[in-house]
């Protein structure tokens, strides 16, 4: 019996079996690039949040830390983008409405969920297609084997009498097919599960912190009215 490897069975498959098996491999190097690239993107949006957070609550002005956020609007994210986003609005009412203290609040809050909701979604660039692998990848796979077992049993009726030595190089291809369907799924799912929770846990950082962005604001817009 002759020795074969995968590369061997690869290239002795029909067409459409290596068509279907180019397609996961593909599905399946697409996946880890989005797995590495949102998995950074991740890792330094949550330390962005820390940084700016810590700087937040060590008691400096907020309207300093505004002409900060200021000279970088360009390339603010995360916490800092909901921040720039809320006291830009807040500042803007208040001028034109400091007799409305709540519409000025309402406002401001407005625009920090608009801003958190931009954030989100940049977040999740390219985190679904994960989930779409891991879900269509193993049936693209037991389409290709059940295709190339199909085609394998067609050809052994050309023959009078079938043998075990002539069948499995056929099966053997096909469900190669199978294996790599797995072997894309088995990690995009992984990834679009651990990813997903990492941008859940941003999304709650980002809430808690508008929450509390709002409360201040709102002590302030009360104040300056009752001031007058």
């Amino acid at each position: 019996m002759t020795d074969m490897n995968i590369f061997d069975l690869f290239l002795k498959a029909g067409f459409l079996v290596k068509l279907i098996m180019l397609i996961l491999i593909c599905f399946s190097i697409a996946s880890w690039a989005i797995i590495i690239q949102r998995s950074r993107i991740l890792t330094s949006a949550a330390r962005e949040a820390e940084a700016f957070e810590d700087k937040f609550w060590s008691g400096i002005e907020l309207s300093r830390l505004y002409q900060e956020s200021l000279t970088r609007r360009d390339s603010l994210s995360g916490s800092e983008q909901i921040f720039y986003a809320g006291f830009k609005e807040f500042a803007r009412l208040h001028r034109a409405n400091n007799h409305a203290p709540e519409a000025v609040v309402e406002g401001a809050s407005r625009a920090m969920r608009i801003s958190m909701n931009r954030e989100l979604e940049a977040l999740e660039t390219h985190i679904p297609f994960l989930g779409t692998v891991g879900s269509i990848s193993p049936y693209i796979g037991l389409f290709g084997t059940v295709w190339g077992i199909m085609h394998a049993f067609i050809g052994l009726g050309t023959v009078k009498q079938a043998t075990l030595q002539m069948v499995a190089p056929g099966i053997a291809e096909a469900l190669i097919a199978t294996a790599i369907g797995l072997f894309a799924a088995i990690p995009a799912v992984m990834a679009f599960n651990r990813l997903s929770l990492r941008v859940n846990k941003l999304e709650q950082n980002y809430d808690n912190f508008t929450e509390e962005f709002i409360a201040i604001l709102h002590r302030q817009a009360f104040a300056s009215d009752s001031a007058k």
